[in-house]
């Protein structure tokens, strides 16, 4: 963990720099800035993890760091350090980690650390969380999941030439002949891929990938034929329109 110490007075800078290298294994490198200007300055070079930073400096306030950034590079923590208790409550409206009185008490010192470690940690694993829900969000641009009796299965849009409603489970009809029953109804389909053109609702119990059209049988009403040779109802209220599609776009 890298940590730099903002505050006017040199003494102060030290015993904070002793405090941690008696005390705090897990910051392993320090820096110093005697006031807000030139530790903002540092901060944005060296990305520190943990920011101790004192209230009463020449200038400028500690408090008013959050001038200097960004809300989105406010990626530290920040312990304050003072001679004076009548900041706290605006030290922790700015979302201080700890607040600590001078002359600071050594178990106080060691436990603020502690705290800006773990939460540390947990933002780390809820960056590591956001990127792996952002993968998995790109993935679902040409894959989805299907949650089959011993697992999940992740099939590839192209793969799948249809839906079919089978009560509250729907059968899916795969590439080469597979098929695999869902425990969910055909509406969570339908709503899933309602942004894929190429997914199309031509009857209340079934969802098709147009792709895999093979013709539109007239024998005995209007019906639609996959390259699976499995037949799909159109119903009366989607034949018109169909048909205006056909007429349309061929």
């Amino acid at each position: 963990m890298k940590a730099i110490i903002i505050d006017d007075e040199a003494k102060s800078r030290r015993l904070i720099q002793i405090m941690i290298q008696e005390n705090c294994t897990e910051i392993e490198s320090v820096f110093e800035a005697s006031d807000l200007e030139s530790g903002v300055a540092l901060i944005k070079k060296e990305q520190p993890q943990l920011v101790f930073l004192d209230i009463e400096m020449p200038k400028y306030s500690g408090l008013q760091i959050v001038d200097f950034f960004q809300p989105y590079e406010m990626t530290f923590e920040i312990i304050f350090i003072t001679a004076y208790n009548e900041y706290a409550l605006q030290a922790f409206k700015l979302a201080a980690i700890d607040y600590l009185l001078k002359p600071v008490d050594k178990s106080e010192f060691i436990q603020a650390v502690r705290k800006a470690k773990v939460s540390l940690e947990n933002e780390k694993v809820n960056q590591n969380l956001e990127e792996l829900k952002k993968a998995f969000q790109q993935l679902s641009l040409n894959k989805m999941a299907l949650e089959v009796p011993k697992g999940v299965r992740f099939v590839s849009h192209d793969d799948i030439l249809l839906f079919e409603a089978d009560g509250m489970y729907t059968k899916v009809y795969l590439k080469d002949n597979q098929t695999e029953l869902i425990c969910k109804p055909l509406k969570h389909f339908v709503d899933q891929l309602q942004q894929k053109a190429i997914f199309y609702k031509p009857h209340r119990s079934y969802l098709i990938n147009l792709k895999y059209l093979k013709e539109l049988s007239k024998n005995d009403g209007f019906y639609l034929v996959m390259e699976n040779h499995k037949s799909i109802p159109l119903s009366k209220e989607k034949k018109e329109e169909f048909m205006n599609l056909i007429n349309d776009v061929f």
